[in-house]
């Protein structure tokens, strides 16, 4: 980052991973995985820090891991 600008939260990022497999999990399970871009396992997606990619991922704590 230059100096002098602000940092967005859109600049930081977050780490998610799946840890365990979506199948035999909700239908919603699945799609919030797909949405995220997760597809295999132990696959890692860096998405922006926002309240909408981190409620996305409160929302299958069982199956992924979150890094900051």
């Amino acid at each position: 980052y230059r100096r002098g600008e602000p940092v967005t939260m859109a600049d930081v990022k977050i780490r998610i991973q799946l840890l365990s497999s979506p199948i035999g999990s909700p239908e919603k399970h699945k799609k919030i995985v797909r949405a995220l871009g997760l597809h295999k396992m132990n696959q890692m997606v860096e998405k922006p820090d926002t309240p909408g990619f981190r409620g996305m991922a409160k929302k299958v704590p069982h199956l992924l891991k979150v890094v900051e």
